[in-house]
């Protein structure tokens, strides 16, 4: 039998009813039988400052703790003027510190950018990636997932539709095996 790995799964926006919220939880019961993914919330973290860092706030520590008890972690982000929300960004920093004591190395990653535009977040996505090499995260490659026109992913009850599933079902497959290939020994 196949090992059990937790997956930190950082959500880009912080609306409680986001497409990219949506797509996470949608994620989560896709999921293959060897993934757990937990939504780790980014919305309280205070902006990074090293000056704080020294006797960090609570927040800090849980964040660290959340993503470095994690096996794995996977981004669900939109796109804000071609990059990723600030938000994200912000907690991609608190994680990196203390300089030396990242949360993320080592840990297989994936990007997934979800946008009611046509190109699917591709400026987010990309940028992100970039961050995650210098951080050490082996980021999962192919199959690369833009979910663009995803308002349409969604019923009005917030059933995903049956036109995106198997999308979705494709990339959390994909990933799962990415997990098990690449976990941190």
């Amino acid at each position: 039998m196949s090992n059990v790995y937790t997956i930190a799964v950082l959500v880009g926006s912080l609306r409680k009813a986001s497409i990219n919220r949506k797509v996470a939880l949608a994620l989560a019961e896709l999921a293959p039988a060897n993934l757990k993914l937990n939504i780790v919330e980014i919305g309280d973290l205070p902006l990074y400052n090293e000056d704080i860092d020294a006797a960090p706030p609570a927040a800090y520590s849980t964040f660290r703790q959340q993503v470095s008890a994690s096996d794995a972690v996977l981004f669900v982000t939109p796109e804000y003027n071609r990059s990723v929300p600030a938000p994200l960004k912000n907690a991609i920093d608190v994680g990196s510190r203390p300089y030396g004591q990242s949360a993320w190395s080592g840990k297989p990653g994936a990007v997934i950018s979800v946008s009611p535009g046509a190109i699917g977040g591709f400026g987010a996505n990309h940028h992100l990636r970039q961050s995650l090499v210098f951080l050490n995260v082996p980021c999962m490659q192919q199959p690369e997932a833009y979910l663009g026109g995803a308002g349409s992913a969604f019923d009005d009850n917030g059933k995903l539709s049956e036109a995106t599933r198997p999308f979705l079902q494709s990339f959390i497959n994909a990933y799962a095996q990415w997990v098990e290939q690449h976990k941190k020994a």
